[in-house]
């Protein structure tokens, strides 16, 4: 039997022992369409993993707890599910850092201390059959996603210093935090900025200093993290949408069309094997930094603007090279 049939007994054991019907092996095996060992199985995990209380009536004939204050723990998993939660600490451990390590560890012996089965599964023995390759981060300290999202939850602004690179400056902003969310590896900040008196998108990793204020806000009810979401391209979102059109060749169409890239997206395929990607977005200058990364198998067809950003980055780009190889 699997670990979620024998989650689904032991409920329904725990049920009728609260119900008072004093179930015993015999009629729970009959009811449940399994063998009578089957059934002592589960009371002996009730016993020895779970700690019920639990005792037989002679008089009754059957089982019933003797603590009616005990319940069953709040969480019950399997193997699987435990192997799952394993690999998830792993995930927090690259991408939130290692001071989170500890508390996942403690959860995980909590959890495990609750399966009929010894488990062997190691942190250290995962490591050596998975990886998780990640991208060069920006190091964001542990405090500071915690304060944030304490923010979040209680709807207080916060005053932070923060080095906007774009136009190399270092500024103190008051904000008030929407959302926290994470992009290959870099956790970026959405909150209403008080000193541009719009949302923008803020990255974790250049916050210099900051402190939660004791002041409380109301979050703007017409504000969408979907819709906020929508309009960007990987991490930018700029200002209001356009249609951004581009053709990749028949070599590059090939993992192009492997991917959604954008959820407003749309894909026409081209008689020579290569395609036409077409999406919505303000963020053009994302938009510039990912075509180019294409080179040749790429090239932007709308909008004019963004065609000839492209195309004078591209000039810049022959100029370093030609430069180079004329000089040798």
């Amino acid at each position: 039997m699997s670990g979620r049939q024998q989650l689904e007994r032991i409920l329904e054991i725990d049920r009728q022992i609260r119900a008072g019907g004093y179930p015993n092996a015999r009629r729970l095996a009959r009811q449940l369409e399994v063998s009578e060992r089957t059934v002592y199985q589960d009371r002996q995990f009730l016993l020895d993993r779970l700690r019920a209380p639990l005792a037989y009536d002679r008089r009754r004939g059957g089982w019933y707890y003797t603590d009616p204050t005990w319940v069953l723990p709040s969480v019950l998993m399997t193997e699987g599910e435990l192997l799952a939660f394993f690999l998830s600490v792993e995930v927090a451990r690259r991408y939130l850092g290692t001071a989170f390590e500890a508390p996942l560890r403690a959860a995980v012996a909590k959890i495990t201390a609750g399966l009929k089965d010894k488990v062997t599964v190691s942190l250290e023995e995962l490591r050596s059959c998975y990886t998780f390759a990640t991208s060069p981060v920006v190091a964001v300290r542990e405090e500071l996603l915690l304060d944030l999202d304490r923010a979040i939850r209680e709807r207080r602004r916060v005053r932070l210093e923060y080095y906007t690179a774009s136009r190399d400056v270092q500024q103190t902003r008051v904000v008030e935090p929407y959302h926290l969310y994470n992009l290959r590896g870099d956790w970026y900040l959405i909150a209403f900025d008080h000193l541009r008196q719009a949302v923008r998108t803020f990255h974790a990793g250049r916050v210099g200093w900051w402190e939660i204020l004791p002041e409380k806000f109301t979050r703007d009810p017409n504000f969408s993290v979907e819709r906020w979401m929508a309009q960007a391209f990987q991490v930018e979102r700029g200002e209001e949408p356009v249609e951004v059109v581009i053709r990749f060749d028949a070599y590059q169409a090939r993992y192009i069309r492997e991917r959604r890239w954008h959820a407003t997206q749309t894909v026409e395929e081209l008689p020579d094997g290569g395609l036409i990607l077409r999406f919505k977005t303000g963020g053009l200058a994302e938009v510039r930094r990912w075509v180019m990364g294409y080179g040749s198998h790429a090239e932007v067809l709308a909008p004019e603007s963004l065609r000839e950003e492209v195309a004078a980055e591209a000039h810049a780009v022959v100029r370093i090279y030609g430069a180079t190889s004329g000089g040798r």
